[in-house]
């Protein structure tokens, strides 16, 4: 059977500000915008996880809400993980090892540089910085997810928002 995992980096998000923790800051208009488009395609594409797991970080979390209610599920089952947020790569190998068989897709959405570093440790192949709201899509082939790590995926496809046109 084949797996497939989408990492997906948060949208725009407000500046880095003295008033507000960095954890709670929210999405842009640009970044809600750039992230329906970008749901919006995927669900063209005939992608539809099973699960959906976030950051607990605003961004991260709102970026989640948004795609999921671009690909038709319910916002209110998104799985949110505070590990995700300034947890490091082996946080998202964790999250990913953990997750249930039943599961054929799923995606993450959390911050770089740790999406980018996670989505080269899973492929071995060049991803460079994820832009922001961008999606990589990693396949396993004849893996559970608990045997899942580094080379053990093939990259499928990598798309940032500025690559979509409406």
């Amino acid at each position: 059977m084949q797996r497939t995992l989408y990492i997906v980096r948060h949208a725009k998000a407000e500046d880095h500000s003295p008033y507000l923790r960095d954890h709670d800051r929210d999405l842009t208009s640009d970044g809600i915008m750039a992230a329906a488009r970008m749901g919006r395609h995927l669900r063209q594409q005939g992608i539809k996880p099973d699960v959906l797991i976030s950051s607990t970080a605003n961004r991260a979390r709102d970026t989640a809400k948004v795609f999921a209610e671009q690909l038709g599920i319910d916002p209110e089952t998104i799985q949110l993980d505070e590990h995700l947020f300034d947890g490091g790569p082996r946080a998202y190998l964790a999250v990913v090892n953990a997750l249930p068989q039943s599961c054929e897709s799923v995606m993450i959405f959390g911050h770089n540089p740790d999406v980018s570093y996670f989505s080269e440790y899973l492929t071995h192949q060049s991803v460079g910085s994820m832009s922001k709201g961008a999606v990589v899509a990693v396949t396993f082939e004849e893996l559970n997810w608990a045997e899942v790590s580094g080379r053990t995926g093939t990259l499928a496809f990598q798309i940032a928002p500025k690559q979509l046109h409406d």
